[in-house]
């Protein structure tokens, strides 16, 4: 064992988009900062999101207006902070004679539209299905729809962006180290904590402890701190589909089912349409989540009951899974559980723990900022809210816009394809300047891997994004394992276990 005995003010367990929005805020106000996660970033929750950053409208059923208030107020500030990984969407929400009357879902829309603040985003408006283009491959019967405003995120990148800049406002992120204990002595925790890929030990020390472990936040209650009888979360497992594109527009929908529940349809990647989610109690290890036959025939069902060509089981070209973390308020069913966000102290004596229980990826920065305040009470204040207007790495680029950001690439590296320049642009904004410096052809973007993956940016992404698999490649940082072949992720996968020296090359700045 190696005890190298750092010390940190805060040392955060678990880098989901929560632990590493924590991360931030508090390196942001000068705090010493430990962030371990004992996979990747955003391996959990974090990535299994819908991708939406929105109010919920369907929260309104269950009185939820502080939770749909803040989540609304946040879809603008979070556009502005990352506008190359978040943008505006359409939604298309059928009105079923069967389901919600029309009153019920004015009434809800307009809620919607006036909760939160709305400045950018367009408003509510009534679609006539028969004429309007999103009734093209909606199946007859269907006359009627309320179209509204919602944003679209990368849930992923969106954490691994809030680790980056941690890290560069001097946060220590330790991916793949497991915490294997924590023991209070003298006001003080002592952790020992395990690289899971070479088994060293190091054992670090700090002042405060934050409980960030998402689905596993009551298994860390149990094993390293011991509490037997730790149940605050109800494990709720939500899974999706992928298909090829169904509808040529880019506008969303969301249906209503029979069962009360709704399901999303939404353009992806470009080629793609997303459906989901389901909602089913999960028990067991929150890492083995798998979608099951019966979820991928309800998704289908679902989307097959509006769209004029059904949905079958055999277009599905990829699928997932992922398990919420909901605060259990003994709610009788999965899908009417609270979606807020609870915080509380562990009543133990001496350094304090603090635990996240629930919450969702639209309201993390928010969540940070009430846990900064419990923080600072018991750490001292080290500084206000900063990071509603401070954007994060790459989206420092609002004011002139996504289109400039492309034309700006386009002109500066004519010989490079313009499709790659896009997807470059929409992962790491304006960051990809600095992933293709001096490149005036693909050829000088290094090795080819697939698709219009090149060794460059696989190099960006072990070295400032802590990708170190292919999986963390093709499916975290990207979604491009929807176009590399098996041999090519393997081959990928073996390049990034030995990789080469880098060749010099100069950065271009725009």
């Amino acid at each position: 064992m190696t005890d190298s005995r750092s010390a940190f003010d805060v040392f955060i367990v678990g880098g989901g988009i929560n632990g590493t929005g924590i991360a931030r805020d508090a390196a942001g106000r000068g705090f010493s900062v430990g962030l371990c996660e004992m996979n990747d970033l955003a391996s959990g929750t974090s990535s299994w999101s819908t991708k939406l950053i929105h109010g919920g409208l369907r929260y309104l059923e269950h009185y939820e207006f502080r939770l749909v208030r803040e989540a609304l107020m946040e879809r603008e500030v979070l556009w502005a902070m990352a506008p190359h990984i978040i943008w505006p969407l359409r939604f298309v929400l059928p009105h079923q004679k069967a389901m919600r009357p029309k009153w019920l879902l004015r009434l809800g829309l307009f809620l919607y539209d006036h909760l939160g603040g709305r400045k950018r985003l367009p408003g509510t408006r009534v679609l006539d299905l028969r004429a309007d283009p999103a009734g093209v491959p909606l199946r007859a019967g269907l006359d009627t729809a309320f179209e509204y405003s919602d944003c679209w995120v990368q849930d992923a990148r969106l954490t691994v962006l809030n680790a980056r800049d941690a890290a560069d406002r001097g946060a220590e992120i330790m991916v793949r180290t497991q915490c294997l204990g924590l023991e209070r002595t003298d006001g003080t925790w002592t952790i020992r904590l395990k690289d899971t890929a070479t088994s060293q030990e190091r054992t670090v020390l700090a002042r405060l402890v934050v409980n960030a472990a998402g689905p596993w936040v009551d298994i860390f209650l149990r094993g390293p701190l011991g509490r037997a009888d730790a149940h605050n979360v109800r494990l709720v497992q939500g899974s999706h589909i992928v298909v090829p594109r169904l509808f040529d527009h880019d506008k969303c929908y969301i249906f209503q089912n029979a069962d009360q529940r709704i399901v999303f349809a939404i353009p992806f990647e470009r080629d793609f349409t997303l459906i989901g989610t389901t909602d089913q109690e999960y028990i067991g290890d929150p890492g083995t989540a798998r979608i099951s036959p019966d979820e991928i025939d309800y998704l289908c069902r679902a989307a097959s009951a509006y769209f004029v060509a059904p949905v079958t089981p055999d277009q599905v070209v990829w699928s997932y899974s992922g398990v919420r973390p909901l605060f259990d308020d003994h709610a009788g069913k999965a899908q009417d559980a609270t979606r807020d966000y609870v915080l509380r102290a562990d009543p133990g004596e001496g350094a304090p723990l603090l635990n996240i229980f629930g919450g969702k990826i639209t309201t993390y920065r928010r969540l940070a900022e009430a846990m900064l305040e419990q923080i600072e009470a018991r750490l001292g204040r080290r500084g206000g809210p900063w990071t509603r207007d401070t954007p994060l790495p790459g989206g420092d680029f609002w004011g002139s816009g996504f289109d400039a950001l492309v034309d700006g690439l386009a002109s500066a590296y004519p010989d490079l394809p313009r499709d790659l320049l896009w997807r470059l642009a929409r992962a790491y904004g304006t960051a990809a300047w600095t992933i293709l410096r001096e490149s005036a052809t693909v050829a000088d973007l290094g090795r080819h891997f697939g698709a219009d993956l090149y060794e460059a940016e696989v190099r960006h992404l072990m070295d400032r994004e802590w990708a170190r698999t292919a999986e963390d490649v093709l499916w975290r940082r990207s979604k491009l394992g929807l176009r590399l072949t098996a041999d090519e992720a393997a081959a990928l996968e073996d390049w990034m276990a030995h990789p080469q020296a880098p060749p010099d090359r100069e950065e271009h700045t725009p």
